[in-house]
């Protein structure tokens, strides 16, 4: 008999969101059994089907929150419809494990009954909440206690915790109170099988000579109003030869296209938002430089964005902020604004690179390496086994002919792999 596991995941439908869905392909490829419990999204508002061998159940699921009454009224429905879909998968499928990916950290409430039936929770870290709550909003009253307070519960329920980078591990760690031995690093590195380069597409430059790529969720602390004050400061500056593409949803959508018309950027700024991979691929694919200017603060430089790994997987030089985990990334294939000088710093190392092309290659190259010999995600599949080992060793009797041995050479531990969100 395989061993069964449930994924819930609340903020994006699976397959579109990419962590959860390498990480599900990965555990079916090593003899678990998988189900997915998500929203339904554009594109994929369909209740339930069976992609690769892996059963997705969609939920109902109001507007994106982009405010505090929204976010309690996203949540809270959410976790209504996670526990009524739970029920019924586990009376159909008995699974063993609830693998919970935040943000929120709420989905340890729908883990604790099954708990008492010898379920194991493991905690998927993607996001900070804390952190992520002082970057939107800026102070630490009663909702930021909150937010540390179901934090920690959401620890001390886990009995294993997969942190998506170092940093990440070291909280878990320190102010969750979670043993070294239960703490796995689980990078969501780019998978080189599926994330390749296509051909550029000159249409998609849009007239001009250069185009500078992102792709991200638009969102406060994305800093995309940085960019577009960049994106100005170039067109004043007398450039005409470089055209800005954003990939992308977000609740901060709306906001930021109009600040395009008021900027009057129209012919130098687009947003695609939410599109299919392929089109998001080309679109990279033939960008000159891709950037990454998350605003300098805890929250951003705690965290790695996937984004980062997959510009230097097709090979593109990168501008972002020096923030920790950033740099830890992408190392030489980055230049580093200065966050005193932000906006006028981020638009002088754009240009730099656009007029200097060898040393895009030679950035784009370096980083293309670094994915394939540490970031790419066939690197963190032993961590995600070894977490799931580690929950299933943790005192329940395994069915009858479920039990897995440990792989060749793997180790119980968090030490071994990189960091990502």
């Amino acid at each position: 008999m395989k061993r069964k596991i449930l994924i819930i995941v609340e903020n994006l439908p699976v397959p579109f969101d990419r962590r959860v869905w390498k990480e599900a392909c990965s555990l079916r490829d090593n003899g678990y059994e998988v189900s997915v419990l998500c929203p339904r999204g554009k594109g994929y508002e369909r209740g339930f089907e069976v992609l690769e061998g892996i059963q997705i159940y969609r939920h109902p699921m109001p507007g994106e929150g982009n405010s505090r009454i929204g976010y309690l009224w996203e949540y809270g429905c959410a976790l209504f419809w996670e526990f009524w879909y739970a029920w019924r998968i586990y009376w159909r499928q008995r699974f063993q494990v609830i693998q919970g990916c935040n943000p929120p950290d709420l989905i340890f409430l729908v883990a604790l009954p099954f708990k008492l039936l010898g379920v194991k929770y493991i905690f998927d870290h993607h996001d900070a909440g804390p952190e992520l709550y002082l970057a939107k909003y800026g102070r630490k009253g009663i909702l930021y206690r909150l937010q540390l307070w179901l934090e920690s519960l959401c620890y001390r329920s886990s009995d294993a915790v997969m942190s998506t980078n170092s940093s990440y591990r070291q909280l878990a760690i320190t102010r969750g109170g979670v043993a070294p031995e239960d703490a796995f690093i689980v990078r969501n590195g780019p998978d080189l099988r599926t994330f390749k380069s296509v051909p550029p597409n000159p249409v998609l430059k849009h007239g001009k000579a250069h185009l500078v790529g992102y792709v991200g969720t638009m969102s406060t602390q994305e800093g995309l109003e940085i960019l577009l004050s960049a994106a100005l400061y170039i067109k004043n500056s007398g450039r005409r030869d470089v055209h800005f593409t954003c990939v992308g949803g977000g609740p901060g959508l709306p906001r930021l296209r109009k600040l395009v018309r008021e900027k009057r950027l129209d012919n130098v700024v687009n947003f695609t938002g939410r599109i299919p991979d392929d089109e998001m691929i080309e679109i990279l694919s033939t960008a000159d430089v891709c950037v990454n200017p998350d605003k300098p603060c805890e929250m951003n430089s705690i965290s790695t964005m996937v984004k980062i790994m997959e510009y230097m997987a097709l090979a593109k030089p990168i501008v972002q902020f020096d923030l920790r985990e950033g740099k830890f990334s992408a190392m030489d294939a980055s230049l580093y604004a200065d966050d005193q000088n932000q906006v006028v710093d981020f638009a002088n190392k754009i240009l730099w690179l656009l007029d200097n092309p060898d040393e895009r290659k030679r950035m784009g190259e370096f980083g293309r390496r670094r994915v394939e010999e540490e970031l790419d995600w066939k690197h963190s599949v032993h961590n995600l086994l070894a977490a799931y080992q580690r929950a299933f060793a943790k005192g329940a009797l395994p069915l009858r002919g479920s039990a897995l041995p440990l792989m060749s050479g793997e180790k119980e531990t968090g030490e071994a792999g990189s960091e990502s969100r």
